[in-house]
């Protein structure tokens, strides 16, 4: 059974930084791209972060991002706990969103909850 678990979100001033962890199970977390998507007050959901695993030979590693996070936004993973991790800087209000770990297997794409970060003065 696939679960992904999300924490670390919480109310941060403009210019602040929170740090986002994902705990991953059910499914070989070391070899499977994983991603971070948020969604916004009244915003359809959106790409935001991804990495790819071990399974893909030349780009194990590799990251990509949405250009509104480039250059504040930090993908990671520890692939010993199974945890995708979102280091966030200099955080903006229009960040506020629910962020949601997600992960696209064989089988379709499973979420989890999301945690909830706000940004705000």
């Amino acid at each position: 059974q696939v679960q992904l678990v999300e924490s670390g979100g919480g109310l941060v001033q403009p210019g602040g930084s929170l740090r986002l962890s994902c705990g991953a199970s059910g499914f070989v977390f070391s070899q499977t791209v994983m991603r971070w998507y948020r969604q916004g007050p009244g915003k359809e959901r959106e790409f935001v972060a991804g990495i790819v695993g071990a399974g893909a030979i030349f780009v194990t590693g590799r990251t990509n991002y949405t250009d509104s996070v480039k250059g504040r936004f930090t993908i990671s993973r520890d692939d010993a706990t199974n945890t995708l991790l979102l280091q966030m800087n200099a955080l903006k209000p229009e960040d506020t969103a629910v962020y949601y770990c997600n992960v696209r297997l064989l089988d379709g794409d499973y979420w989890g909850r999301g945690t909830q970060v706000t940004v705000s003065s």
